[in-house]
């Protein structure tokens, strides 16, 4: 049996966890997404060739260089980047659909993506930033993963403190010292987020039907 808050209708929103490499954002956003069928995962556009087994419109959105420009310059992405010679963009027409049915829209995007969501889609974006405790727990991290030299630690490292200094442009900060305490935080910010008034489109019907 559905709670009253599942009855009323809502409009879903963009969650974003930005977060420097090794601070367990990757772990947090699985066990968020592993349980809850109202998040979806946002589904990029790109100019790569697909890659064996990847489906055109679940794993992405494959279009030509020339299509992908002209739908940059109409404005249809909400966000958009180039790397190594390859574009990526989120359609703005997927995700509108998905917010009107009451579904939210993780995307797994650094801070620059962020602030281009937070331009394009201000009202609907929750951006939170996952930090390490210190930055020497952070470095122990990736060392213990055991994956990396020293060289490319080092420039992950780097990157961290890039990624990390962008905290102040975040709704939420979460500071992971504790996995299982950061995800409830993540979650009940989530929660709180998802009953915003301006969000439950359905109140009015609500509260007319008391």
């Amino acid at each position: 049996m559905k709670n009253i808050d599942e009855t009323i209708k809502r409009r879903g929103l963009l969650l974003v966890l930005t977060a420097p490499s090794g601070c367990g954002k990757s772990t947090i956003t699985r066990k968020i997404m592993g349980d809850d069928p109202s998040i979806v995962v946002s589904v990029s556009a790109t100019t790569r060739d697909p890659r064996p087994g990847e489906t055109d419109g679940e794993d992405y959105f494959f279009m030509k260089t020339e299509e992908f420009r002209q739908k940059v310059n109409a404005g249809e992405f909400l966000e958009w980047a180039e790397v190594f010679g390859r574009h990526y963009g989120t359609p703005k027409s997927a995700v509108e659909a998905a917010l009107v049915s009451g579904k939210d829209v993780f995307f797994d995007i650094d801070w620059q993506g962020a602030e281009q969501l937070r331009k394009n889609a201000p009202d609907d974006l929750v951006w939170i930033c996952i930090l390490p405790p210190t930055i020497e727990s952070l470095e122990n991290r990736l060392r213990a993963r055991g994956q990396d030299s020293d060289e490319v630690i080092a420039r992950r490292m780097l990157e961290a403190e890039s990624e990390a200094s962008h905290w102040a442009d975040a709704d939420y900060v979460v500071v992971n010292d504790d996995l299982d305490k950061a995800t409830r935080q993540v979650r009940a910010i989530l929660d709180a987020e998802r009953i915003k008034r301006v969000r439950r489109t359905g109140l009015a019907e609500f509260v007319k039907k008391m």
